[in-house]
């Protein structure tokens, strides 16, 4: 990769001021329940791995490009790293979650994925997953280490682990261990929504 040099390395350390919310908690978080290093996520996003530290510090806040760097590495929406909105209590955002107010990880118009627990630090991960009709996560499996589980709030789903499919519908719960491949789907005409929970993060 190539060198900054000084002054796009001074640029490329000093945010506008809409950015100033910067929560680099946030990043640390999420590049740990990735389980990547800086130096691979550098690679990832072509930023250096002194300003990656220096962002996950809070020393310094991203300019806009490298806040979509980060995003596109990471694969999220960049409002995911900074602060609730204005008017959200701080006395209670490491407990609550108040409706609305999760952070979205929209990764493709087939479903979104809201995070219904406030961060990354604990040892569940609670989504809200909205499929849409005829959406899915995809063809090929995907596995990581851990435990899931979730209830269908609506809708219904398809769930394959490694060869089983089962087909779920509202009130219909199911539990599995992570590192089986799976993946899911939507069949019906109604958009399918579940609550998901997952240990360790993985988001």
């Amino acid at each position: 990769m190539a060198r900054q040099n000084s002054s796009q390395a001074a640029a490329e350390l000093e945010p506008p001021a809409d950015l100033q919310g910067w929560n680099g908690r946030q990043l640390h978080e999420l590049r740990r329940a990735r389980g990547l290093t800086l130096k691979e996520l550098s690679i990832a996003s072509g930023l250096s791995i002194g300003l990656l530290s220096q962002l996950e510090r809070g020393i310094s806040a991203p300019t806009i490009r490298s806040l979509q760097a980060v995003s596109d590495a990471l694969k999220i929406p960049p409002s995911w790293f900074f602060q609730p909105r204005e008017g959200a209590d701080p006395g209670e955002q490491s407990i609550i979650v108040r409706r609305g107010r999760g952070r979205m990880m929209a990764f493709s118009s087939d479903f979104r994925k809201e995070l219904v627990t406030p961060d990354l630090s604990g040892a569940l991960e609670g989504l809200l997953v909205t499929i849409e009709p005829g959406g899915s996560s995809g063809q090929q499996p995907y596995h990581h280490p851990g435990e899931e589980m979730g209830y269908v709030l609506s809708g219904e789903m398809e769930l394959w682990v490694e060869e089983e499919r089962f087909h779920l519908r509202t009130g219909d719960s199911f539990r599995f261990r992570s590192e089986r491949p799976h993946r899911f789907a939507n069949p019906g005409s109604k958009p399918a929504q579940v609550l998901w929970v997952v240990t360790p993060p993985f988001y």
